[in-house]
């Protein structure tokens, strides 16, 4: 089969043939139906060797759904045909956070696997014809949702899900919350807290294309990431600043901005990995703010994601390419030129890109 692999750091994958993966004992092989395309891919690119445990070549590929294609011995609760989306982060499995459902925060992540999270993490992911799973626990069933529709969800929905859950309480009637950077995470988080709140809402970004997809998909207010954005957000807010600042970015800018933009006692998640720094110091902050980051989310939580979007109120805002279109997709993204979501479906050819849904 073709997959998309990294064969040393610093460089970019390339497309090779390996063989088709037979599953063992607890494992499921699936057909991938599509694989997202996420900036996290260019940093594991770009990651320096030996500052990361995983070892080279792997497949590229942690947003992934399909089809069960065959079950290895022991596995039970799903037949081949059915779709799915796997859930990225491998945990251990015997952890305290693991038996809750919580593999994101695996007490054990350093040493299990190497050090390796998940497929397309370190381990063979998802840009592939085929994909082999290690335990059925990972996947999650589709109803109504065709694979490269859901594969987004893994990772753009579920991780900006995970941090407007858990800050539900501060997005009451009258509350402002901020979506800095409307990009695959930053659109999909604008529609969760439609969803879930009755907070306003308002999409940063640099880009106007991005900008007009934040009003598409529900933004009440849009502003151009410049040197006023700070002070716009404030006149939004009638000075008050935003309850909840969600930063799908992380640079230090970025960072800076959101801090800026806050209001007393909220909260400001950053859920991007520009790996941006922040200088705390008192006064500098509003009294009672919180700067602080969370990581994924779970697979209960995958599970309510995906609840959302067969309710029809969550969808990834997809265009869909080739396995060999891959250079052309990742250059895209780092001249910033994306506008939701990149997914790569294996079978289609370069010639027959499938336009946004």
């Amino acid at each position: 089969m073709r997959a998309l692999r990294l064969q040393q750091w610093t460089k970019d994958p390339e497309l090779c043939e390996v063989p088709v993966p037979e599953p063992g004992p607890g494992e499921v092989l699936i057909k991938i139906g599509g694989a997202g395309a996420c900036h996290s891919d260019l940093h594991v690119m770009d990651w320096p060797a030996g500052d990361l445990p995983w070892l080279t070549p792997f497949t590229m590929g942690h947003e992934n759904a399909g089809w069960v294609e065959k079950l290895g011995p022991g596995v039970e609760g799903f037949a081949p045909g059915d779709p799915v989306v796997v859930y990225g982060h491998w945990g251990c499995g015997w952890c305290r956070a693991c038996r809750e459902g919580i593999e994101n925060y695996c007490e054990n992540a350093a040493t299990f696997n190497g050090g390796a999270e998940g497929g397309g993490l370190g381990l063979d992911g998802g840009m592939a014809e085929y994909m082999l799973v290690p335990s059925s626990r990972h996947l999650v069933p589709l109803t109504t949702i065709e694979p490269r529709d859901a594969a987004p969800l893994t990772d753009a929905g579920l991780t900006p899900y995970l941090a407007i859950k858990y800050s539900l309480d501060l997005l009451g009637p009258g509350s402002s919350a901020v979506v800095i950077g409307v990009g695959g995470l930053g659109h999909m988080a604008i529609q969760i807290l439609r969803a879930l709140s009755a907070a306003q809402v308002i999409g940063v970004d640099i880009s106007k294309e991005k900008l007009l997809l934040a009003c598409q998909v529900g933004a009440d207010h849009t502003i151009v990431s410049d040197q006023c954005a700070g002070s716009s957000i404030r006149e939004l807010t009638r000075g008050r600043g935003a309850d909840l600042v969600l930063d799908t970015v992380g640079s230090e800018a970025t960072i800076e901005l959101a801090m800026s933009s806050a209001s007393v006692r909220s909260k400001v998640v950053v859920i991007g990995i520009a790996r941006g720094t922040f200088t705390w110091q008192f006064g500098k902050v509003p009294f009672e703010s919180w700067l602080g980051s969370s990581y994924w989310g779970s697979i209960p939580e995958l599970f309510e994601v995906v609840a959302l979007a067969e309710s029809g109120r969550l969808r990834s805002s997809n265009s869909f390419h080739s396995l060999e279109s891959f250079a052309d997709v990742y250059a895209a993204m780092r001249a910033g030129k994306l506008v939701g979501r990149a997914v790569l479906v294996p079978g289609l050819t370069k010639e027959k890109r499938i336009g946004g849904n």
